[in-house]
């Protein structure tokens, strides 16, 4: 049934990919899961399926979990201004055509942070993050850091522009904010521990940093990455800025066993989300305006937090990201399956045809 996908994620091991890892699961149960090639490529060590990944940017539906979570409680609404839970945020300045800034007229609401419209950037040696190292001797407390970043120039007016960026990182802080606890306490309080997710982090331990699967580079070069290769050499990889910061937007590390607990409550129960919650996550929230918001394969949006099928399109029925490492995960309640991939070579063209994935296990699916 799943010879097709079989010989998919050999395709891509015989392109360079030293392992990679696939889990499909229908109704909560297990219908497919292969993992082959290396751990480590120069040691000769196999996948063994309990690897330590870094996840990067499926770390965003844990921050947006947690953020919903709260809303849930009703300690904010998606369309308050920022500036009410982080005041430095209340008079922010954006870049001109000219080079030059000036005062930004719309303010940051939460819900510009989930849909990745209030206008930040992706650069993590800006300024403000760099005083934020120099200010906090390198641990980049998750609070301070966002403390520092208002200090930066938006790229565009909040809300008329869609760009991917730090705004998740951001909604972090808010959830520190608003629960009165650090954002790594937080989640493994209201996510990891109710499912389980004993080897799921945004702070490990510098002693436990040689437990995650070698990272390597995009093929061909195969230039391996070591787990400590990032900003200041302060964590795993490169978006974890010091000892004390979680981002939420890319700095968690998890197995695919672990991982999976999350979606499987995503799909199939409430243990985390409200059904009505989980689907307002996955309903389009991008105007027309927005239309230059462009995802892996057509008839997609985005939600809050994730890609999502476009409204009105009728294509696609599944919610989902992926990370810069590798990682990917498909959520489809109408067809209460889900897909989650694992391999570890960062930004590689290979990890560009993973959506494929979806396109096959889809296949089968509606054919059993």
């Amino acid at each position: 049934m799943f010879s097709k996908l079989d010989a998919f994620l050999d395709e891509l091991l015989a392109s360079g990919i030293p392992g990679n890892d696939c889990l499909v699961c229908r109704n909560g149960e297990v219908i497919y899961r292969k993992y082959s090639g290396f751990a480590d490529k120069e040691q000769k060590q196999p996948l063994n399926g309990n690897e330590k990944y870094q996840i990067f940017s499926c770390s965003k539906l844990i921050t947006c979990c947690a953020a919903l979570q709260l809303w849930e409680k009703g300690l904010f609404q998606l369309d308050d201004e920022l500036s009410r839970y982080l005041p430095e945020y209340a008079r922010m300045t954006v870049k001109t055509c000219d080079g030059g800034v000036k005062e930004a007229v719309n303010p940051i609401t939460l819900r510009h942070l989930f849909t990745m419209t209030a206008g930040f950037n992706y650069d993590l040696q800006s300024k403000s993050i760099r005083r934020a190292v120099d200010a906090t001797s390198g641990a980049c407390q998750t609070r301070e850091v966002i403390r520092f970043l208002a200090q930066e120039p938006l790229e565009f007016e909040p809300g008329t522009k869609w760009q991917y960026s730090l705004a998740h990182d951001v909604l972090a802080a808010v959830v520190e904010l608003l629960s009165g606890i650090s954002f790594n306490d937080y989640v493994t309080k209201n996510i990891f521990d109710p499912l389980e997710m004993s080897q799921t982090t945004f702070l490990l331990p510098a002693a436990e940093y040689d437990t995650l699967v070698p990272l390597y580079r995009e093929i061909p070069q195969d230039t391996r990455l070591t787990p400590l290769d990032g900003v200041g050499n302060h964590g795993a990889g490169p978006y974890r800025l010091g000892v004390c910061y979680a981002s939420g937007g890319a700095g968690a590390v998890s197995t695919v066993e672990d991982y999976n607990k999350l979606l499987q409550s995503l799909c199939c129960d409430e243990r985390i989300l409200k059904r009505s919650t989980i689907d307002l996550m996955r309903t389009d929230q991008l105007s027309e305006n927005l239309a230059q918001y462009v995802a892996t394969g057509e008839g997609y949006s985005w939600g809050l937090g994730v890609r999502c099928p476009r409204n009105g399109d009728g294509r696609r029925s599944d919610f989902g990201w992926g990370g810069a490492g590798g990682a990917y995960y498909s959520i489809d309640l109408s067809r209460q399956v889900t897909i989650l991939y694992m391999q570890h070579v960062i930004c590689s063209t290979a990890g560009a045809r993973r959506i494929t994935i979806r396109d096959i296990v889809h296949e089968a699916v509606d054919k059993m």
